[in-house]
Parts: structure tokens; sequence; C-alpha cells
């Protein structure tokens, strides 16, 4: 601290990432491009330099093979760059997302040897381009191979491979994206620093996720010192379009306005428009590709938000809330924005997702996400030889494509795939907050620790036992918060997006606040504001002591009780992943026999019986939840709709229960209100299933639908549930303590 004039803050912050000795921190926080290992310990760089000075020497033909992503894009202008400084006769190309896919494409290989490339470079791709390499070496065309993503069991035969993490290699850095070792090769081309490049290498990192620590840290710390000086027209026109101002961008900005901007163009269009736009020496040109790329980007947010309501809509139409994962399609879904619609969907829903649309040529394709503790890979990996044409990913994210018949047998086999994790996702916090001492400069204090990214995360502080003040919501949908935080004598304005379940009833419950800072200037005045990053509920010191509680209108799970009681064992793995509940505090109601713990009742139970078994225990304190059920359908069909649904039964035999998603739609009915009433039907005999067809019987026995017991039981669970939910607060509560020890 004495030595480098640390502030306590910092020092913790550093202390915490490991930052702890004189060499480490030097590094730090004055380590620059000329600190990077040198260039040629990476595999194969001298090879491929040599070779690259050949071509231009020889004035062979080059050809830039990119990518349609931030990386890519960065990559492909960095070689373009230095390559053309050189005198090279060089060119790129990007491929496009919906005809080429992702990664070298043997079309677009088989063009490039024919238009006369002698030799290509690859940036940020390659390592899967087995066959596409074979072919351009047998037909008189070196590949370079430059990549960052994980080798595959069969290595590209090319002619060289530049690789961050090749198996064995001397380079002490091993996480660069595409753009970071396309910078490595340009300093040793040009045996220079290159600083001019750092810019563009930076927004691959940071638009990339990959590690801003080490080696990373210097390209991210002195490509934020370049860009914020930059003298390219084409960042220049970007920056302004994005509202951002010259001299204050942060890793944030990059992050969530420039990167963004740059992947939107490949998702929507031609990716080549963002190279061109980067490579512009023009002004004039650069502001009118600006433009039509902040015109991009606009629509892949609108497309982005319907597609996303579309398929939370199929969700709850197909009921589709019980099941475990999610395979959600539609041949109008845009393609471009699938990977970000499956996030989100995981992020509301907490279930592994895939999202499908119908490509040009009739084949699916998509994208999927994982929720927290379930490998999206292991899953889908054994389903690639059976009955999926393409499928590559890791744990967390996948591309795949099949054939249109194939859905229903991936939606099968993705559902019993599913193995919940015992492990449940621990997020870290820094330290407690001083909320006397926030200012501005603290601010400034941390950001001595940054930039922050992946490996070195934005710092999170906590708040315990905050009385908090006056909450109000904001936003159209009134789906985000802002309150006042108060502890000894210091407060802190919050905001929480997305946070729009917090209301008054709520906040005695509050334990401790986890936030990250931020500054917020309003009329050239600055004041810190805190980002809300998670709660911790605990139970609250009551005035008067109340046994029983009733949480029913609250949505919201809260961590604070000893025990959450589960009627049905189905709903365990919702109430584990779904809602982070440590396995540990799981019980189903009918094993509990605990003694005065704080309990909560979380799903509903499916009658009386149930109930009342279930407060025959001894609590210390019983808050009622009743958050879920399982039963098949929301309200019983009308009885217009059964006969609607028997007459058309009578009218089109030997469907599948699958075609009734269709029929279910011209029905007026959703699929599962379909689902329950044949199989009433079937239990009443008015139907048969033979060889998987659904056939209507002749002449059946008249029948009251109250004859079938599937009907009846569901009636009867239907009604005591809405019983439940809809008693008064009072009346309830009176019931309960009548049954409690």
């Amino acid at each position: 601290m004495e030595d480098y004039g640390l502030t306590d803050i910092q020092a913790k912050l550093f202390a915490l990432r490991g930052i702890n000795t004189a060499e480490k921190l030097d590094f730090w926080l004055n380590a620059d491009e000329n600190d990077l290992a040198d260039p040629f310990l990476m595999h194969d760089m001298e090879k491929s330099i040599n070779r690259i000075n050949q071509a231009i020497d020889n004035g062979e033909k080059i050809t830039i093979y990119g990518d349609y992503d931030a990386d890519g894009i960065t990559a492909t202008s960095i070689m373009m760059d230095t390559l053309e400084i050189l005198g090279a006769d060089v060119h790129f190309f990007i491929p496009d997302r919906f005809k080429d896919g992702y990664g070298p494409s043997m079309n677009r290989y088989q063009e490039i040897v024919e238009d006369g490339t002698k030799l290509i470079i690859t940036v940020d791709n390659g390592v899967t381009g087995v066959e596409e390499v074979k072919y351009a070496q047998e037909h008189g065309v070196d590949v370079i191979l430059t990549d960052h993503h994980t080798f595959q069991d069969q290595k590209p035969a090319a002619f060289s491979t530049v690789h961050c993490n090749y198996p064995g290699q001397k380079y002490p850095f091993d996480d660069y994206c595409g753009a970071g070792v396309a910078y490595t090769m340009c300093r040793a081309l040009m045996q220079d620093t290159m600083p001019e490049l750092l810019d563009l290498a930076m927004i691959g990192t940071i638009g990339d996720m990959v590690k801003v620590t080490g080696e990373g840290h210097i390209i991210v710390k002195r490509g934020l010192d370049i860009l914020n000086q930059t003298e390219r027209p084409g960042l220049r026109a970007l920056i302004k379009q994005a509202g951002l101002t010259m001299g204050q961008i942060t890793a944030t900005d990059v992050g969530f306005n420039i990167a963004p901007r740059l992947n939107a163009v490949g998702r929507l269009a031609d990716a080549s428009l963002a190279v061109e736009l980067l490579l512009s020496d023009d002004e004039e040109q650069a502001e009118e590709i600006a433009a039509k790329i902040e015109e991009l980007n606009n629509e892949r947010k609108e497309l982005t938000a319907e597609v996303y309501e579309k398929c939370l809509a199929q969700v709850e139409e197909k009921g589709w809330q019980h099941r475990n994962t999610l395979v959600l399609y539609d041949p109008d879904f845009h393609e471009g924005v699938l990977g970000l619609v499956a996030n989100k969907v995981v992020e509301k829903l907490h279930k592994p997702t895939l999202v499908l649309t119908k490509d040009e040529n009739g084949e699916l394709k998509g994208s999927g996400r994982s929720s927290e503790g379930f490998n999206l890979f292991d899953a889908l990996e054994p389903m690639k030889d059976d009955f999926l044409d393409k499928f590559g990913g890791h744990d967390f994210a996948c591309g795949l494509s099949l054939k249109v018949d194939k859905l229903e047998e991936l939606r099968s086999r993705f559902e019993k795939s599913f193995k919940p994790s015992t492990d449940l996702e621990v997020k870290d916090f820094d330290f407690e907050l001083n909320l006397r001492e926030v200012t501005p400069d603290t601010l400034t204090e941390i950001n001595l620790v940054g930039p922050f990214g992946t490996g070195n995360p934005e710092p999170i502080f906590s708040i315990s036992e905050p009385h908090i003040k006056s909450l109000f919501k904001m936003g159209k949908d009134k789906n985000h918060v802002k309150f006042t935080a108060e502890k000894n004598n210091g407060k802190l304005t919050i905001v929480g997006f997305n946070k729009g379940f917090l209301n008054q009833n709520l906040l005695p419950f509050i334990k401790e606040l986890y936030v990250t800072l931020a500054l917020n200037s309003w009329k050239n005045v600055s004041s810190v504001q805190g980002m809300l990053a998670g709660i911790e509920y605990g139970a609250p010191k009551l005035a008067v002591f109340d046994q029983v509680i009733d949480m029913r209108q609250e949505d919201y799970v809260m961590g604070f009780a000893d025990k959450y009681l589960i009627f049905d064992k189905n709903t365990i793995s919702w109430a584990r992943n779904g809602l982070g509940i440590p396995e540990e505090k799981i019980s189903l109601a009918r094993d509990y026999h605990g003694n005065s713990e704080v309990v909560a009742l979380l799903d509903t139970p499916r009658n009386q019986v149930e109930l009342n078994t279930a407060l025959e225990n001894k609590y210390h304190q019983l808050y009622l939840r009743f958050l879920f059920d399982r039963l098949p359908i929301t309200n019983l069909p009308s009885r217009d709709a059964f006969g609607k649904t028997l007459k058309y039964i009578y009218a089109h035999p030997n469907l599948t229960v699958e075609d009734y998603q269709v029929v279910s739609v011209y029905l007026g009915l959703d699929y599962q209100a379909v689902l329950f009433i044949l199989r009433v039907f079937f239990e009443l005999r008015f139907v048969s299933f033979i060889d998987g067809k659904i056939i209507g019987n002749k002449r059946p026995e008249s029948k009251k639908l109250t004859a079938s017991k599937y009907f009846t039981s569901v009636a009867s669970q239907i009604k005591f549930k809405n019983q439940l939910k809809t008693m008064p607060s009072d009346q309830l509560i009176s019931y309960v303590k009548q049954y409690l020890k």
C-alpha cells in the first residue's frame, strides 16, 4: 500500500484477485504492449511469417477468411490493415451466417481457390475445417490457420497453425480471442508492438469474453487508451451512433454498446459491412456505414424482443411450464437472434432451451443455451450421430441443425437427458461497503483495479441489514425499481433492473443487498449509485411474532427458511434449479418430521387431506407460499369444448396425439386442454388409441363427463387450488392455526 499509494479499497480488491505482490502489482499498473511475450513463441509463428512474406514478395493473392461476430470482424480488420501496409495483394471473406454457417465452408473454399488465391489465412476460425483445409492444400493453396477455439479429435493439416492454446507451445498466455491471435501475428510480421491495432484487439477481446487478466489486461487497458483517442473514422462514427463520448469510453461501453453493434451486422446482414467500416479512411463513407449498422442494431433489438415474446407465449400455449427442458420452434423465427433469445428464455424460466427456425433449405437450425448446473454439450452430443446433421458448442451454449421430422425426437431425447445438478451456482462478492465513505472518488479508486471482465470481475459489495426507504417502480412496464439504502448514517441510491417483484411487503425480509457501483450524472452533478446485483433474505425482526405468515402474493422466493416443503416430487428440480434452493433444505411434505423449524410450504397441495397432513407438524414459523402446481390444466374446458373436440375426432380419424398440437389452434384451445379432453374421452371409451392413432368409437355408451375419475379428480384439485389461492388471508391463517401443534 505504501509503495504504490493504494487506498484501503484498492488494496482489498487487488488482494482478493490474487494481485498481492510487488511484481504482480507493477505488471497490473504499469505493463504495456512492450511487456507482451515474444510473438515467435507461439506455435508455427516463424513458419507462418516466412510464408506470408514470400507471398508478398511474389505478388500472390492472399485471402483472409474471417468470421461474422465482433471478434472475427476485428481480427479480419487487423490482418487487412497490416498486410495492406506491407503492400500485399490481400482480400477478405466473411461467411454469411445464413448461407455458409459458422467456420470453414467447402463451397467457399472452392470459390476462393478458383478465384486465384494462393494463400488463405483464417482468423477466429479454422480448427473444424479438416476437409476444407485438405482441399485447399491439395489444390496448391496454402492455409495458415490462426484460431483460439478448442481443437477437436482431428487437427486440420494446414501449412501452419498459429493458436494461443496449441499443446506444448511456449507462448505464456493461452486465452487470446481471434483478434488477439491476429494482433500477435501482426506484431511478428511488423517486428513492432503495433499499438495502433490495440483498439481492434480490445474490442474482439471484450466481445468474445476471453480473459482480461495477464496479457489480456494489457490488450484491454491499452486498447481502451487507444480507442479513446482513435483517429479511425469507422470507430469514431460507431462511437457517435452509440451515444458515447470520446475520452470517456469504458470496457462496459465496449461490451454493451460497441461489440453488440458489430455483432448485429452478422446477425441480420453481411458482416463484411462491419469490416468495411473499421477499414474505412473516409469520414463520410464511415458515417453512412455506421448509420446502416445502427439501423441493423435497432432491428436486432426489435427482432429479439419479438421472438422472445413468441417463445414465452409458446411455452404458455403448449403448457410446457412443467417441463425441465424447452425446444421452441417457429419457421418464422429470425435465425440471427436465436442465441440471444435462448439466453433470455433461460434467464426468465431457468430451463435449458433450444430455439429453432427453418432455413432456406427446409432444415431446422438453431441455438441453445443452458441453465446453471446442466451441461448442454454433454446432453446433446450423443444425438449427433443419430439425427443431428450439425452440432457444436460447449457447456452452456451450442448450435445445431436437423431434419424437420426429427423435431419431436429431439424434444423427447432432450427432456430425457435432463439430470439436475446438485451443485448450485455460488456468486462471490468482495466486502461490506461503508456507505458513509462512498463518493465519486471511490469509483476512481475502484477503476484502478480494472478494466473488468472475464477473470477480473467487476467488484460487488454487500450492504447488510439495510434500512430501505423511498421504493418506487420505473420503466414502461414498471419492471425496474429505485430506492435508498441507509446504514450507520450513510445512504446510497440503488437501481434494480428487472426487479419489479420488490414491494413494501418484501422489504422487511431483505437481510443483505449486493451492488456494483456506477456514476450517475444529472444536470452537471455527479453522484454514486448502486446497481442491484443480488438480494439475500432473512426472517424479519417482527414487532409482534406471528407463527403463520401468508406469502401467497409474493412470487419471488426468499431463502431464509430452514426447510421448504414440497407436495409433488416433480417440483423438486424446479425448486433447486429454478429458485436456487439448496437440496438439503428441500423435503417432500409427507416425509418431513422436523421440530420447531422455520418452514415454507412451497408448492400447492392437491387436496385438503395433503394440506392438513402437512399442518400436523410442529413449526417455529410457517410461511404459506403455494407458488406452483403441476395440474395438467389451469381451468376445466367448457362442455362446448368437449363437444367440439369429439365432433372433430369423428370427422378426422387416424390423427396422432402430436397432430392435435395443430388442431388445438383450430379448436381455440391450448394443447394441454386438448390432451386433458382426449384422456377423459379415452377413459369413457368415447375414443380408442390404436397404433398411435386416435379413432372415435362407433356407438359409444352415453356417459356424463363426471363418470371419468380423471375428470372429477382434476376438477376437484382445480377447485381446491383456486380456493387456496383466493381465500382471504385472515381466513386462511385462522384455518392453518387450528391444525398446528
